[in-house]
């Protein structure tokens, strides 16, 4: 699955075209590598996003097409969520 329809189904980002803008802007990394909207993900695979003041850190638990509001944070486990001035 792409990484901006994971973003957007999971509801970790509310609008596609806002998970390819944050994509495009260098602030997702997958496995320390840096991510493009494109990028496939995986099961298993650890991200690191930057929203503004908050750094989090997760791992990609299922893959969905589509997802009910509380089916959508299966999809993911956050392990570390750090706030950074």
């Amino acid at each position: 699955m792409r990484l901006d329809k994971f973003l957007k189904v999971s509801r970790l980002v509310k609008r596609r075209p806002l998970a390819k803008e944050i994509a495009g802007q260098g602030r997702i990394t997958i496995n320390g590598q840096p991510a493009k909207a494109s990028t496939v993900l995986s099961e298993g695979d650890e991200l690191v996003i930057k929203f503004g003041q908050k750094v989090v850190t997760l791992d990609v638990t299922n893959l969905r097409e589509d997802a009910k509001k509380d089916e959508a944070e299966t999809m993911y486990r956050v392990t570390h969520e750090e706030h950074v001035n």
